[in-house]
């Protein structure tokens, strides 16, 4: 009987060993991204949402519509960071994407807040549209782009981000207005 227990002991701890693995931290993602980002010439896309954020869906599914899916895939290593959930939700945030958040001046901003790396990790651009001589704390989180403006901004950011030729972008801007209705 002392087998049984001992075995059945032993089988129990390492189901929950392997249930238990620990989660990659924002820093630990943000590497792999970018190393593969290096390996691919793309760029790394980090999305910050929320499993309650109907604005970051919405975001995804723009960004994997049939229409444009490929343009992201083939420009893009693209990571989610969980941040702000709620209650028995909360073990689903990523360690340390807050911190990364507020590094690059996005706390307080809402969700999706998105940021782009070059494949060395340096920021080359954020959500946030700013009038000319504002510094990166200030500006308006675009989040997923909708209105007219912040298309535009999206638009300009991928430009500079991206090959994308005109057709492509058009694509996408036409996709993404598709937000605000």
């Amino acid at each position: 009987m002392k087998r049984i227990l001992s075995f059945i002991a032993v089988a129990l701890g390492s189901i929950l060993m392997g249930n238990a693995q620990a989660k990659l931290s924002a820093d630990d993602i943000m590497k792999e991204a970018c190393e593969k980002a290096a390996k691919e010439n793309k760029k790394v896309f980090v999305m910050f949402h929320a499993s309650w954020c109907g604005w970051c869906h919405r975001m995804d599914a723009s960004m994997n519509d049939e229409d444009v899916k490929k343009y992201f895939d083939d420009n893009f290593v693209i990571r989610h960071f969980v941040v702000d959930e709620n209650g028995e939700k909360k073990d689903l945030e990523t360690p340390g994407a807050n911190e990364i958040r507020t590094k690059y001046h996005g706390d307080g901003q809402g969700i999706p807040f998105w940021l782009v790396f070059d494949s060395k990790g340096n920021m080359l651009a954020d959500s946030k549209m700013r009038t000319a001589g504002e510094g990166p704390e200030k500006g308006q989180n675009t989040g997923c782009p909708a209105a007219e403006a912040e298309v535009a901004y999206f638009i300009d950011v991928l430009k500079r981000t991206t090959k994308l030729n005109e057709d492509q972008l058009a694509k996408i801007s036409k996709r993404f207005r598709k937000n605000e209705n």
